[in-house]
């Protein structure tokens, strides 16, 4: 008697091996991106691709915060054409990292995704820059 797992039948070697390289040319993860960026590697730029208000809340410290919308060749032009971008967003239940990555694509530059996002990268242990919530006004809403 088979179990879901194990329906249908796993890939052939060959094709899961196809699959699993393709699959690091499209996405990396947030131990990965911590690491680059620890040992001075930091070769990628990387965008925080969540609202403004949720970068201002808290945000990996060397990231750039570039909501989906304001991805443009215009905001991009100071970079380098070769510029590998790495977006995040929240995590796993957010798609705006598939959205930013789609813009940047189709402005014919390198991205990859770091998966996990943010939750992932507190789930690893690592530290975010957060707003001082002294400095913070609330906001009643009618």
């Amino acid at each position: 008697m088979s179990s879901a797992v194990s329906r249908p039948a796993a890939a052939a070697s060959a094709d899961a091996l196809a699959h699993f390289e393709n699959l690091l040319k499209y996405e990396t993860d947030c131990w990965d991106v911590h690491h680059a960026i620890s040992n001075n590697r930091q070769d990628f730029v990387l965008f925080d691709v969540r609202g403004t208000a949720m970068y201002q809340q808290a945000h990996i410290a060397e990231a750039i915060s570039m909501p989906v919308p304001k991805i443009t060749a215009e905001s991009l032009a100071g970079f380098a054409d070769n510029n590998l971008f790495v977006v995040y967003c929240a995590g796993s239940h957010c798609n705006a990292t598939e959205k930013a990555a789609i813009r940047l694509a189709k402005l014919n530059r390198p991205v990859k995704k770091m998966i996990g996002g943010i939750t992932g990268w507190v789930d690893e242990g690592f530290s975010l820059v957060q707003a001082d919530v002294s400095s913070l006004q609330s906001v009643t809403v009618e």
